[in-house]
């Protein structure tokens, strides 16, 4: 019993000595945190960042979405879309097709692969392809499929397709959205200024 209370008493010192020690000599703490957010949480998050113009953040936030699902489709082109906005195409490309590996045929992915190619002049007729597929399929990202062809059509000298192409966009393209509008804007303004429909 004498042995059992001694061995008890030593071992209540011990984790009191040791206890004092780590107070007092900064040890540190092991602290296991759960990730409260989900994939795509953080996927918004990161596109928050992105239209601020905290590049950083955002791209912390993209990569803490696939850490929690690798491949995630949404944050694979987010950070595609944030190193085709450095210029940085053969990493955007990479991105680009590593969503069309997980999601074949995705529509944002594949027309954003489609203006990799176009911002490096390679693989044109690939671009087409794959802008054609989103503007055929239809949905929210027709217009700027279309928009996406009609760049294709500028730099191929198919003057008159480009503009069918931009005056279809234009017609379908919500009028709340700015962002398609001043696209196909400078679509039309570079159009202009190659072709003049009464040539």
């Amino acid at each position: 019993m004498t042995g059992r209370r001694r061995s008890l008493g030593w071992a209540l010192l011990l984790v009191t000595v040791l206890g004092s020690v780590e107070a007092c000599s900064g040890l540190p703490r092991i602290v296991i945190l759960h990730d409260p957010l989900t994939p795509q949480e953080h996927v918004t998050l990161g596109e928050a960042y992105q239209a601020r113009g905290l590049g950083d953040l955002a791209t912390r936030e993209f990569e803490a979405a696939l850490r929690r699902q690798a491949e995630f489709v949404p944050a694979l082109i987010g950070l595609g879309n944030l190193a085709y906005e450095t210029n940085a195409f053969e990493e955007s490309e990479e991105f680009y097709r590593r969503a069309l590996a997980a999601v074949p045929g995705h529509p944002g992915a594949s027309n954003n692969l489609a203006l990799v190619y176009l911002a490096r002049g390679a693989r044109l007729d690939e671009a087409e392809g794959l802008a054609r597929r989103v503007a055929e399929h239809g949905g929210a990202l027709r217009p700027y499929a279309l928009d996406t062809l009609a760049k294709i059509y500028i730099r191929q000298g198919r003057y008159r397709e480009a503009q069918s192409a931009l005056e279809e966009a234009a017609a379908m393209a919500p009028a709340e959205n700015m962002r398609i509008h001043q696209g196909l804007s400078r679509s039309r303004h570079e159009l202009k200024s190659l072709y003049s429909p009464h040539d």
